[in-house]
């Protein structure tokens, strides 16, 4: 067995678990039936897919195709199956899908909830990432999440019709929290190695199919017991000549998790760590004006640029045991000028989606910042199964403008539209779901990663 030499792996293969001869790489179920996709074999001019309902003593029923690719036909709705592929005397694991519509566009991947395929990493497909490439393609990426398990999974897609399909590029291990984004012509992930793990940066100079070794650039804990290094799959912010991102440092266990900033210049490496700076770790103070005593405090925030030109970090703030338990986020300010310096606290804003993460883009066509948040309102106090697109001129006072998905009337404890990444386009607002929905697990542990285009979004400002 050779020593390790890239961040990427086509597929990952850890030793002595199954992987399959085969590896399938992507599963896109349908209303009745479902699209599988395998890594070619370099000998095989046929495949077989076998398939039956699941946890049945049916045979198989065999397709026979001459591409690494199948879309199953005529099954029922709504329904768990089994299937496997084969080709000569190799054969991939037995994999699971369960039948059904699903909101969106597109399904980048599925992972049904008892599909052991990524048992190493976890079970749900989790912390979506969109980015658009220089050479125009769109790339997506997610995590295996699992709650003490190892998590540190990446798998990454690519689409080249503007995410009507998408098919399989590389893996990343270990990547966890991941970010995909461009910076100068060049692709770049910004990701910890597991939950509370160490904060890394890595590079790829062909598009997202390989990957050098990262850069450390924070070292961890690599445990959910001990603080460490926590993010979000957030954007990168230009200021004043700097990249600018956030970050916590600690964990659910203390229950702290301690606010900072990440930033680099532009012009620097940004694979060598020396160019990075971070602001020191500031804790939740119930002292802050306006907060809740009771509270755990603040997660996953996002920096953004306020109207006056100060660069604030708006956070999701735990609320839940407040009154009302929702529609609150807390602002920190960042000194620009003072990287290292600790965040100030600034004030506590009323934010219809504090009870999940988020992100704030500012449109200069309309003078406006977008967030897509899981809405909460006195008519909608709890969960995630209404996904709605929220505007502000200010920086403070928000208003709805739509609402994308509205599932409300399903359980909130089993549908989720949530940690979505968005990108404003032209006319368009595109946007990456950790979407659960039809037999997932539960709202948190996410079945889909779905694609959604919102045309001419700002429409519907009128």
């Amino acid at each position: 067995m050779k020593a390790v030499s890239s961040w990427s792996f086509a597929p990952y293969r850890p030793p002595l678990f199954d992987v399959g001869d085969i590896y399938v790489c992507r599963i896109a179920p349908e209303q009745c039936g479902f699209v599988a996709e395998w890594l070619p074999q370099k000998e095989a001019k046929a495949y077989a897919v076998s398939y039956r309902f699941y946890k049945s003593d049916a045979p198989f029923t065999t397709v026979d195709v001459t591409e690494p690719r199948v879309r199953i036909t005529g099954l029922a709705e709504g329904r768990d199956y089994e299937f496997f592929v084969s080709a000569g005397g190799q054969k991939s694991r037995l994999r699971l899908v369960r039948t059904g519509l699903v909101p969106g566009d597109s399904i980048v991947q599925y992972l049904h909830p008892e599909d052991g395929a990524y048992a190493y990493s976890g079970n749900a497909l989790c912390s979506p990432s969109l980015v658009r490439h220089p050479d125009g393609y769109l790339l997506a990426s997610m995590d295996l999440y699992k709650g003490n398990a190892p998590q540190n999974l990446t798998l990454i897609y690519r689409s080249d019709d503007e995410g009507r399909n998408w098919y399989y590029v590389t893996e990343l291990y270990p990547c966890f929290w991941g970010k995909l984004f461009v910076h100068r012509g060049e692709l770049y992930m910004l990701a910890v190695s597991t939950e509370y793990g160490d904060l890394l940066i890595g590079r790829s100079e062909d598009g997202g199919k390989t990957w050098g070794m990262p850069t450390v650039l924070l070292r961890g804990a690599g445990r959910p017991t001990v603080a460490g290094v926590h993010k979000n799959p957030q954007k990168l912010l230009a200021h004043k000549g700097r990249l600018w991102t956030t970050l916590e440092w600690g964990n659910w266990q203390k229950p702290y998790h301690a606010a900072m900033c990440a930033s680099v210049p532009e012009e620097a490496d940004l694979l060598n760590a020396e160019n990075w700076s971070f602001s020191d770790p500031v804790p939740y103070d119930i002292a802050w004006e306006g907060v809740s005593k009771s509270s755990k405090g603040c997660i996953e925030g996002c920096m953004v640029e306020a109207p006056d030109g100060s660069l604030l970090n708006v956070m999701r703030y735990d609320t839940l045991s407040a009154t009302p338990a929702y529609g609150k986020a807390v602002v920190m300010r960042a000194d620009p000028d003072r990287p290292e310096a600790p965040l100030q606290f600034e004030r506590v804003m009323d934010f219809p989606g504090n009870l999940s993460k988020f992100e704030i883009h500012f449109d200069a066509q309309s003078g406006r910042y977008f967030s897509i948040v899981s809405y909460l309102s006195p008519e909608h106090p709890v969960g995630r199964n209404q996904l709605s697109l929220i505007t502000s001129k200010d920086l403070v006072h928000w208003e709805l403008v739509t609402h994308i998905w509205d599932y409300s009337h399903l359980p909130a404890a089993d549908v989720g539209f949530q940690y979505v990444n968005f990108i404003i386009e032209n006319e368009d607002i595109i946007l990456l779901s950790r979407t659960a929905f039809n037999g997932a697990r539960n709202y948190h542990d996410a079945n889909y990663q779905t694609f959604t285009r919102i045309k001419k979004f700002r429409d519907l400002l009128r």
